[in-house]
């Protein structure tokens, strides 16, 4: 900018940057985190140095203003992350299953609907995998809804009894 905005942000930095980083330190407890405040305040009053007077109330006013809605800011962007909490601190933490478990549940579905009837996996398949309507799975199998319905029924206790077998066999 010019020497009128940088004389600007040095008499404020000397007289807000202490009483602004207290400020923001009673609300984050982070050192790091406050001089970050403190840093951006001053950098967006350098921003708007022709619109401020330094010393005046207003001034100070927009300062604390401007800290607070940072910090707010800032409070709502980590409020939208996922907390993280390392596994140590989690002593009954709830098991998570991995890529490893999810291809073994794949591998085991595939292997149960080789074991289906060709008229149930054949509904499974239209229903499920190609997302059809009962309707839309009669009209492609030729046969009537009601009996998609009752294949579909059928077809998915069979499916759950081999599945059963299998996490009897391997558990």
């Amino acid at each position: 900018m010019n020497k009128d905005a940088d004389h600007f942000i040095r008499i404020v930095y000397e007289q807000a940057a202490v009483p602004l980083f207290i400020f923001a330190f009673r609300f984050t407890r982070d050192r790091t985190m406050s001089e970050d405040v403190v840093q951006e305040v001053l950098v967006r009053a350098w921003r708007r140095a022709g619109h401020l007077e330094p010393g005046s109330d207003a001034l100070r006013a927009w300062l604390y203003a401007t800290a607070r809605n940072y910090l707010i800011d800032i409070w709502r962007a980590r409020s939208k992350e996922p907390a993280t909490v390392p596994h140590e601190q989690v002593p009954n933490a709830a098991y998570v299953a991995d890529d490893v478990d999810r291809a073994l549940q794949r591998r085991a579905l595939a292997d149960a609907l080789d074991k289906l009837t060709p008229k149930h996996r054949d509904v499974l398949i239209e229903r499920y995998f190609k997302s059809r309507s009962v309707a839309e799975t009669a009209q492609e199998l030729g046969v009537s809804p009601g009996t998609v319905k009752s294949r579909t029924h059928h077809a998915f206790r069979a499916l759950q009894e081999l599945i059963s077998e299998v996490e009897i066999a391997t558990g």
